[in-house]
């Protein structure tokens, strides 16, 4: 059937829906630029309620597999994509793009100009949308505004789960974490308790860690303002690195200020320079908020990532506390593994706790 994409602008585009709806979809409109790696991108929990766009023209050739998955399920409140490819030519691949959004109940949208489509939001920015399959009486502004909406409660988990042996423990505040990381940390002989973003200190305390990750999820880091006091009571406590999402928050619970990019940065090819050795990495991105470099007060955190496109903070060390915190994603699901180091380091640090500092 016919199913369209009505953007807050009031822009529209046609295209063949796949998947049954018996209402419209509301979320905000954002754009992927790999060419690769949509079964991440459609289980990281950061694209929860959004409405992703594929850039690349054709999606899916090599299928949905068993493992590649970075939650539970897909996340997205629905895909729109040029061109699917009807067939999944992996010999691991259990179903095809198509097959996997239906039965995860996600509506995707086909044939659309995504070119076209992308450029409007570069343009106007990441902004409300409706899909839909009756666009004349669907008005965007009648929902709830982006921004608004609580998300980090519908990903978070309910109980601590801890996975993997070692002798570092981690305690991962689950902000909508993604599996890779846990993954990550395990095959570097951790072990990982994911626990609830809102966790009591005493409880965190009862686990014994040895350090602290803040992982990414959806939505606005001011709608945690209430939990500031307490992520900057543990940090101080223990060595912490936060990602994503986790390394705005902790800029926030310092003093530090956040602010919406027009249309974000999400893609697997992010260029991000070192400033302490000049290294630069490709990177894997998917956030809509950075820090404001002229925000962060005197005396707490030095740059020492930035983004070479556009200038923008891409992580912090703490010039007293061990903490360290990237804007991108170094567990690198999808992307490349040049920043994988950030894991190694964040460990190292943890071996040599008690001595000299060494992130700043």
């Amino acid at each position: 059937m016919k199913g369209y994409i009505k953007l807050e602008s009031g822009e529209l585009f046609e295209g063949h829906l796949d998947g049954d709806t018996q209402k419209d979809i509301y979320g905000e409109i954002v754009f992927f630029t790999g060419m690769t790696g949509y079964q991440e991108v459609l289980t990281d929990p950061s694209f929860h309620g959004q409405i992703v766009v594929f850039t690349y023209p054709l999606i899916g050739n090599y299928g949905w597999n068993e493992t590649d998955y970075e939650s539970v399920e897909p996340q997205p409140a629905g895909l729109v994509i040029s061109e699917a490819a009807p067939e999944a030519f992996h010999y691991e691949a259990k179903q095809t793009i198509k097959e996997a959004a239906s039965q995860a109940g996600i509506p995707l949208v086909t044939g659309i100009d995504t070119r076209t489509l992308t450029k409007s939001i570069r343009e106007k920015g990441d902004m409300g949308a409706v899909l839909t399959t009756d666009p004349a009486d669907v008005n965007v502004t009648d929902y709830e505004p982006i921004g608004e909406k609580m998300l980090i409660d519908e990903v978070t988990v309910s109980e601590p789960v801890t996975s993997g042996e070692g002798e570092e423990h981690i305690v991962l505040l689950d902000f909508g974490f993604k599996k890779s990381m846990v993954r990550r940390l395990n095959e570097k002989g951790c072990k990982v308790t994911v626990v609830p973003y809102d966790i009591k200190p005493e409880k965190i305390a009862a686990l014994d860690p040895d350090g602290l990750l803040f992982s990414n999820g959806p939505g606005n880091p001011k709608q945690l303002e209430h939990l500031l006091p307490q992520y900057r009571q543990l940090s101080q406590t223990y060595s912490s690195l936060g990602i994503c999402l986790g390394h705005q928050l902790l800029a926030l619970a310092y003093g530090g200020d956040t602010e919406k990019l027009r249309f974000g940065h999400r893609g697997a090819n992010q260029p991000v320079q070192d400033t302490y050795s000049n290294k630069v990495f490709m990177t894997s991105q998917n956030h809509s908020y950075v820090v404001k470099e002229n925000s962060l007060p005197t005396g707490e955190f030095v740059v020492q990532y930035k983004n070479i496109n556009d200038g923008s903070i891409e992580g912090l060390s703490h010039m007293k506390y061990d903490i360290v915190t990237v804007q991108f994603h170094p567990e690198a699901h999808p992307g490349p593994a040049d920043s994988e180091e950030i894991f190694d380091q964040f460990l190292e640090h943890l071996k040599n706790k008690g001595r000299e500092k060494t992130y700043a």
